[in-house]
């Protein structure tokens, strides 16, 4: 059998167990302690030991460019997309969907098939990507949201210092960031794991070594199987899942010159689930409006949005293991783009029918006065 499938079926049978234990661990609060564990203790030690056992070299540093450049030209393809889809542009659920969709979360989906399939270097890049995707997530976005929520809120004065603040903190202080800055300092004074003392060494492999079963056990455990939802929400996810391929085939086209495991990076990390984030962000600015008497238009809608996160984690898982069980067959522009339009044909099949009425579509969770 193909070692990359051996290795997939490894990964689906962590995915089984963690579906498997729901009874067991179906607490909201135990499922946040989980992510918790993930996000703070395995995921920074494995980017730690990937980036000490890594040679990142200076042309490295232009992967947050280029990740942030992504999130910037998903978001304006799909701000003049999104109405083709009968999405009502300045609704809620435009503007729901418009802040979560260009964001990733590489850590709860992209980082453990990288670690398993390609090893070390892909995941430092991956990393490194991941600075720039987090600047989105963390500021830009918080933003956007921001300047809707006065845009709206129009008696309402239009700074907010003391959130930016608040989220600039944030991102300091958040572990991944914290190993990846002092990861870095040490390279730089090249120290290597193999310089560090060996029981501090062994002590953060070791944790490491919890990544990749914990998060698939996560998802096994947090996914949820509602097909109403998932048939509403798919095909916009399918639509960004193939422009994103798209995109990744046309930055191949300028550099065809990469490595198998650089290009499966370029392919596979920005097909990563949506981000939390920009979430957060909607959730603190509905708390905000919770607050006030008048009754006018909210400016995002939650339940839309926890959907969307809830279908698009066992989406992306889907989507990776596709792509590493396929390998070689995805290093092709002509490939990704092949995919890419595909996966954009299904994801419009029901607004294009629509519109010669063969069937009634009806945009997911809209809602009579967004």
């Amino acid at each position: 059998m193909n070692i990359a499938v051996q290795k997939t079926l490894s990964l689906l049978i962590l995915l089984v167990i963690g579906f498997l234990l729901r009874g067991k661990l179906g607490d909201p609060a135990q499922q946040k302690g989980l992510k918790t564990l993930i996000l703070t203790v395995a995921l920074p030690a494995i980017i730690f030991v990937a980036l000490l056992k890594a040679e990142v070299q200076p042309d490295l540093l232009m992967l947050p460019i280029l990740a942030i450049g992504f999130n910037v030209v998903l978001y304006f393809i799909l701000k003049y997309t999104l109405p083709f889809f009968g999405i009502e542009k300045d609704s809620s659920t435009f503007r729901t969907y418009l802040l979560l969709f260009p964001s990733l979360a590489p850590g709860l989906s992209c980082f453990p098939f990288l670690i398993e399939y390609l090893g070390d270097d892909a995941l430092a890049w991956g990393a490194l990507a991941d600075i720039g995707n987090k600047i989105f997530v963390l500021i830009i976005a918080y933003l956007i949201a921001m300047r809707w929520y006065f845009k709206i809120n129009t008696e309402l004065k239009t700074g907010n210092g003391d959130k930016l603040k608040s989220l600039l903190i944030s991102l300091i202080n958040e572990p991944i960031n914290i190993v990846i800055v002092l990861a870095l300092v040490l390279l730089s004074l090249d120290i290597h794991l193999t310089d560090l003392p060996t029981s501090i060494s062994t002590a953060i492999t070791t944790l490491s070594n919890l990544m990749t079963p914990l998060v698939l056990i996560f998802i096994g455990i947090a996914v949820i199987f509602n097909w109403k939802q998932i048939r509403k929400i798919a095909g916009l996810l399918m639509v960004r899942a193939g422009l994103t391929f798209v995109l990744s085939g046309l930055v191949l086209l300028f550099a065809p010159q990469l490595s198998f495991a650089a290009i499966m990076v370029l392919v596979v990390f920005p097909q990563s689930a949506i981000s939390f984030w920009p979430f957060a962000h909607m959730a603190s600015i509905t708390a905000m409006e919770q607050k006030q008497e008048n009754k006018r238009q909210k400016t995002f809608d939650m339940e839309l949005a926890v959907n969307i996160l809830a279908v698009s984690m066992p989406f992306a898982t889907v989507i990776m293991l596709t792509v590493f069980s396929f390998g070689e067959l995805f290093t092709s522009s002509s490939t990704l783009f092949t995919v890419g339009f595909g996966l954009m044909a299904l994801g419009i099949i029901k607004p294009v029918l629509s519109w010669f009425n063969i069937i009634e579509y009806k945009p997911s969770f809209e809602k009579e006065g967004n």
